[in-house]
């Protein structure tokens, strides 16, 4: 689409963009009930931003991205607080056993819970780094300079290798 979209095509230019909102929603709440929570506070973000899209200053998927992500940072600020409240059960205590995963499902959980560990801005980089998309196209979307792109990559994807590594096998 070359220009914005109308109030009336708003619902389908919005599926067009939905895997976006689920990818950002999946990577800042692990709850389901928070993560429909967000996924309505970036509906209402996206339309009260949409007369001040501008097709021809960023893609649409790029400006989807920039309204999420930003909309998904101070969700989690507001609800931090909440959540902090929340006490996980004491090593002690004996957890269900887990069916049996493949290794490499392992190591997906894994990942994904030591990137929901990272800084907001962090997490925010990673999951579009893991979205392949180009250090222009990241820097873009979360306002910083490609180089600072590059290094903030380069020290996360070594914090998570420092992290998989501490694990046992």
């Amino acid at each position: 689409m070359t220009a914005a979209p109308t109030p009336q095509q708003f619902p389908a230019w919005l599926a067009q963009h939905r895997g976006i909102l689920h990818k950002v929603a999946r990577a800042y709440c692990r709850d389901e009930d928070d993560r429909q929570d967000l996924l309505q506070e970036m509906l209402l973000r996206l339309w009260q931003a949409l007369p001040r899209y501008n097709p021809a200053q960023a893609a649409a998927s790029t400006w989807v991205y920039r309204v999420a992500l930003n909309t998904a940072i101070s969700f989690y600020r507001q609800h931090a607080a909440r959540h902090a409240a929340r006490a996980p059960l004491p090593a002690e205590v004996p957890q269900p056993p887990e069916a049996e995963a493949p290794e490499r499902e392992q190591q997906l959980r894994q990942l994904e819970q030591f990137i929901d560990e990272l800084r907001e801005l962090d997490k925010a980089l990673m999951l579009l780094y893991l979205e392949s998309k180009s250090h222009a196209d990241i820097a873009d979307i979360l306002g910083i300079s490609v180089s600072n792109v590059a290094t903030k990559v380069s020290r996360i994807k070594e914090h998570l290798r420092q992290r998989f590594a501490r694990q046992p096998a």
